[in-house]
């Protein structure tokens, strides 16, 4: 099953290591390393949108390719979009 991150972006749901909160993760100055990091390696990231961003999804793909997703949606949207796709046994929760 596919996502939709924004901006007709979609990922394979199979594929999603985790979905973060930029306002709560950007705190910590490990997320903001591994931002930074990702860029400056030539990582795959992908900007959803230009517009103020809520949440970043990072990717493992099949070829072990990793990718990060900055998006503008919350992690409460994209999780409610998850959910929506999904049975209500296959749901995840965050707490």
């Amino acid at each position: 099953m596919l996502l939709h991150l924004g901006n007709d972006i979609s990922v394979n749901s199979k594929d999603i290591i985790g979905v973060f909160d930029i306002e709560r993760s950007s705190v910590s100055k490990h997320t903001r390393d591994f931002l930074n990091n990702a860029e400056k390696k030539g990582k795959r990231v992908v900007y959803c949108t230009y517009d103020l961003p809520k949440s970043f999804v990072v990717t493992l793909d099949k070829d072990l390719t990793e990718s990060i997703y900055i998006s503008q949606l919350s992690c409460q949207t994209l999780l409610k979009r998850f959910n929506n796709k999904y049975s209500e046994r296959s749901a995840i929760h965050f707490e």
